[in-house]
């Protein structure tokens, strides 16, 4: 019998949160005592920065759709499916990563003997031999999409994933995030943050929400105070969003090794409101998301070295 090795995946719009939910996974990946190859969802971007930023204003020049990261255009789905597939026969692949800002720019050019700056790609590398699992966090980890390009064909991301986890808060909660996220750590104004909302949502629409049909659990925040109007306040003091306690998270679980019950029982306040789908308030996210996923996990792990030591007879 052969081997497969797990893959998970946290999969979620710009702002959406998916660093939050990204902790969450590796809080539990420490306690299991396993060797995780990351993999950046930025790192498949297609462009660099600079590459990017001419990409988009020819687009908009040509008067077509405006280029977005959302895009298959944009992306390089091919090496990403190539990666899974090869990543499940046999623990190997290349990855590389995207640069985001100076402190990252140094802490590779020190390892790799580079001059890189922010915006630009590391080198591919090979994933280190002897991982447990590979996890992605990103904007593509359960796509599966036409490519109508060079390599033209259909690339089935999906198809590899063990556990994909799903990011998609309110609407307005996701936008409220982005704008404090891009205005406060990143070097945007509200207005382009406002810009760049608009310019996606026809991408955000095909690519980005289907995913969320192929995913093993969607966590969705809904919020308890008044969001109506994300952008009335927007400058760099409006707040992020609603407070953990004022809100609801809506978990929808697709997976045989959930007990909803179960995790039910162990949250204050917790209540299904149907057999797949269990509500809490947003004060127990975490602990929502470490009873739904550590058993899948596990099992995932167990599975795979139960298969090793068939293997090895």
């Amino acid at each position: 019998m052969s081997v497969e090795h797990p893959i998970v995946t946290v999969t979620g719009s710009s702002g959406a949160g998916t660093s939050f939910v990204k902790r969450a996974v590796e809080k539990i990946f420490e306690r299991e005592s396993l060797n995780v190859a990351i993999v950046e969802g930025d790192s498949y971007h297609k462009y660099s920065r600079v590459e990017m930023r001419e990409k988009v204003a020819e687009s908009k020049a040509n008067g077509g759709p405006v280029l977005t990261h959302f895009s298959e255009h944009a992306n390089e789905f091919a090496e990403l499916e190539a990666l899974f597939k090869e990543y499940k026969e046999s623990a190997t692949g290349k990855r590389r990563y995207y640069i985001h800002s100076d402190e990252e720019a140094v802490e590779h050019n020190a390892r790799l003997g580079t001059d890189l700056a922010p915006g630009e790609f590391t080198p591919w590398e090979a994933i280190p031999e002897g991982t447990d699992i590979l996890f992605y966090e990103g904007l593509h980890g359960m796509v599966k999409r036409m490519d109508h390009g060079p390599k033209e064909g259909m690339h089935n991301v999906a198809q590899y994933v063990d556990l994909g986890i799903g990011v998609a808060p309110s609407i307005n909660i996701e936008w409220m995030q982005k704008i404090y996220r891009d205005t406060s750590e990143r070097p945007y104004s509200v207005e382009q943050v406002r810009d760049v909302i608009l310019e996606r949502m026809p991408d955000y629409i095909e690519t980005i929400v289907p995913q969320f049909h192929r995913t093993h659990i969607n966590f969705h925040r809904v919020p308890l105070i008044d969001t109506s109007d994300p952008f009335s306040t927007m400058s760099p003091d409006a707040p992020m969003g609603p407070a953990p306690e004022d809100s609801l998270i809506i978990c929808h679980v697709r997976h045989q090794d959930i007990d909803l019950e179960a995790v039910k029982d162990k949250i204050p306040g917790a209540f299904l409101q149907n057999a797949e789908t269990l509500v809490c308030n947003g004060s127990h996210m975490v602990t929502a998301m470490d009873l739904m996923m550590s058993p899948i996990i596990h099992n995932l792990i167990e599975k795979k070295r139960a298969a090793i030591a068939r293997q090895n007879g």
